[in-house]
């Protein structure tokens, strides 16, 4: 049976966890390379030197569920070729911009059908942990506004 207290208990801890989870990828973004040079987790997933669970590939792109999903459903979608950032994408990269934005589409459409979020995280303050352009999808449940 669970007392007020410890309900309370429940939630504290709870709640504790959350934010170091936050905290813990706020983190990540502080600390995370931009050195092109370096290869990245997403760079060896690619080579299949790291497994994932690969939901989609082909010449342009990959998508693959995300190990730490923030949602019921929460994949992501990643070029084959490494654009570091938002703010590194040129004008040449439209093509791939809209490859990656479509396969997005597609594949939300089908495993979200009420719904989804895309993200793309870019630089420290927004929490980019990974130098490797790639775009969240999430849904599955209700998402809040503001997301940030």
């Amino acid at each position: 049976m669970c007392t007020d207290k410890s309900f309370i208990l429940l939630i504290l801890l709870l709640h504790s966890v959350y934010n170091l989870e936050k905290t813990s990828e706020v983190e990540k973004a502080q600390t995370a390379s931009k050195d092109k040079q370096q290869t990245t987790i997403f760079d060896k997933i690619i080579s299949k030197e790291i497994p994932a669970d690969i939901i989609y590939e082909d010449d342009k792109c990959l998508a693959f569920n995300d190990v730490n999903p923030q949602a019921p459903v929460h994949f992501l979608v990643i070029p084959k070729q490494r654009i570091p950032m938002l703010d590194s994408v040129k004008d040449s990269d439209k093509d791939i911009m809209a490859e990656l934005v479509l396969r997005a589409q597609k594949l939300a459409k089908e495993r979200l059908p009420n719904g989804y979020r895309l993200v793309i995280n870019n630089g420290k303050q927004g929490c980019q942990s990974v130098y490797h352009l790639h775009i969240h999808i999430l849904g599955g449940r209700q998402l809040g506004w503001p997301p940030g």
